[in-house]
């Protein structure tokens, strides 16, 4: 389980040219590298415990919209009594990086007016954080102060506004927190989709939540508005590489990007990886595409090899709410992919 020890020569034409200034450090680093990851086992163990499509049962419920208004009296950082603040959000829970308003430069007083959508998993639970920093060219940012509203103080599609008192942290007992740090104004509201809107009804603290109805769209719905597009990829099978087996998969849509992890050495691959997209309108008549590639993870010739895709019309999935197949991949002898894609409406 512990490192190889590694030792050898290197040489050209009779000549070692492992005695070159500076050159032996750097070869025989980047060799013992590569055999050190051949020798040592496991590097990963991953041990499935539930099946993907289990964990697609708690999903995004809902959107937030948040509206930055302003900061008032915030601490002078700069030399000359000023700051440069900006604000960051973000949901608790969500492995997501956090969104950022613009930078006000030289302003004590900041007003935004900036709105963020963010995608809510569990209104009962989850809280918006928000952070003020002082922007810096160089270095670390300076912290202004920071707060936490908890969504289950939300009323559903009811717009509320905050003025909070900023803070140093959320430890109630520590006495940085007594310093004025100025405040920060905020509105949010909370969207539910509308196969979950009869769940919330608000406040939602102590209501709990029924089981969601994704995938039954009524006659009367309106298949036009704004909503959420998520993508689930759960795995793919026989996906061969005439070169190398390391596939990941690549989704595709409206110009926007989004992969998922590779998986090293295999023709069956599992990512189990829900991407979402949030859309103004339904993507009716939208085509999706997702490619499986493989990426040898080694320096050498073929770097990525394609190894199939998908290409796929996104019509029934806004008429149905969900679908969850398996496709055959195109340019593909045998490889198929598994894939579920919901679309909620707000």
């Amino acid at each position: 389980m512990e490192k190889p020890h590694v030792d050898f020569g290197l040489k050209l034409l009779g000549g070692d040219i492992m005695s070159i200034p500076g050159l032996y450090q750097f070869v025989q680093e980047t060799i013992k590298k590569k055999v050190v990851g051949l020798y040592l086992w496991p590097r990963i163990l991953e041990i499935p415990i539930l099946d993907g499509s289990i964990g697609v049962l708690k999903g995004p419920v809902g959107i937030l919209h948040v509206r930055v208004i302003r900061a008032i009296d915030l601490l002078k950082m700069d030399f000359l009594g000023k700051s440069d603040p900006y604000v960051k959000l973000s949901l608790s829970c969500k492995r997501l990086p956090a969104k950022k308003t613009k930078v006000k430069r030289k302003d004590l007083n900041p007003e935004w007016n900036e709105v963020f959508k963010l995608i809510v998993e569990d209104p009962e639970s989850q809280v918006l954080q928000l952070h003020v920093y002082d922007w810096e060219k160089v270095g670390m940012h300076g912290k202004l102060g920071m707060q936490e509203i908890p969504l289950r103080s939300l009323v559903p599609h009811e717009a509320k506004e905050f003025t909070l008192d900023l803070l140093k942290n959320t430890n109630s007992n520590d006495p940085q927190n007594k310093k004025q740090r100025g405040k920060i104004m905020v509105e949010l509201t909370f969207n539910p989709f509308k196969e979950d809107t009869d769940t919330f009804t608000g406040p939602m603290s102590g209501n709990g939540r029924k089981e969601s109805r994704v995938g039954v769209v009524s006659a009367d719905a309106d298949l036009s508005g704004a909503g959420l597009l998520s993508v689930m990829v759960q795995g793919a099978e026989d996906v061969d590489g005439r070169h190398h087996n390391n596939p990941y998969a690549l989704i595709i849509f409206k110009g926007e990007q989004k992969k998922t992890k590779m998986m090293k050495k295999t023709r069956d691959p599992r990512w189990n990886e829900e991407f979402q997209f949030m859309l103004e309108a339904a993507p009716l008549d939208e085509k999706l595409l997702i490619e499986v590639i493989s990426k040898r993870t080694w320096l050498g010739f073929r770097k990525k090899e394609a190894l199939g895709y998908i290409d796929i019309n996104l019509t029934d999935v806004v008429n149905n709410g969900r679908i969850n197949e398996k496709y055959h991949l195109i340019n593909s002898k045998n490889g198929m992919i598994h894939v579920e894609i919901r679309w909620n409406t707000i």
